[in-house]
């Protein structure tokens, strides 16, 4: 079973930045497709980063697109995100997952708050 463990989030100014880490256990992660989601407070979910397994390929939902940066340790089995110029739109529980996401490994996410 796979446990993915999400941390980074926390309280920000608009125009703020976070980086946060997901760390994977096991021994598989160099072979997945990563992604990180993220759940608005309206409860909808979306991909926002994805990352080929050997970190040679991204994509990104048009409203981070420019903003966030994912970026993966295949040696360390973490992926990353860096969030920059950061928007109260942004505000949501972010968690990393495979892509297409696999139910069971959803963790817990990390809380990110993007307030004055």
């Amino acid at each position: 079973q796979v446990q993915f463990v999400e941390s980074g989030g926390g309280l920000v100014q608009p125009g703020g930045s976070l980086r946060l880490s997901c760390v994977a256990s096991g021994n598989m992660f160099s072979t997945y497709i990563m992604a990180w989601y993220r759940q608005t407070p309206d409860n909808q979910r979306e991909s926002v980063a994805i990352i080929g397994a050997l970190g040679t390929n991204e994509n990104y939902a048009d409203s981070v697109k420019g903003r966030f940066t994912i970026s993966r340790d295949n040696a360390a089995n973490t992926v990353y995100l860096q969030m920059n110029s950061l928007k109260p739109e942004d505000t949501a529980i972010y968690f990393c997952n495979t892509f297409p996401s696999i139910s069971q490994y959803w963790g817990q996410g990390t809380q990110v708050t993007v307030s004055s």
